[in-house]
């Protein structure tokens, strides 16, 4: 089994969506299948979809959730994020 790598996750870095991982719109949000570690995640809210797919046109992932997030909503977002980083759905640019 190989062991699995923490990921440094820094906000003020600019972050994408790993290229092996395709998504695939659902009524809930979508589905981000990573195809090297065979991996199934659900996003579960269509803003989370839109920020993921979106988060590579900004400076930094805080510029993108200034931009796309409400202030009220956006520790719940960075604690997505953070476990979608580790689960190598989005990685550093």
């Amino acid at each position: 089994m190989t062991p699995v790598t923490a990921v440094a996750f820094d906000p003020t870095a600019s972050w994408r969506l790993n290229e092996q991982v395709s998504l695939r719109d659902e009524s809930f949000g979508a589905l981000a299948y990573h195809h090297g570690t065979r991996r199934l995640v659900f996003l579960k809210s269509r803003e989370l979809v839109e920020l993921v797919r979106r988060v590579s046109a900004f400076e930094s992932l805080d510029a993108a959730l200034d931009e796309l997030v409400s202030a009220d909503e956006r520790d719940r977002y960075l604690t997505a994020l953070t476990s979608l980083a580790r689960s190598e759905i989005i990685c550093g640019r």
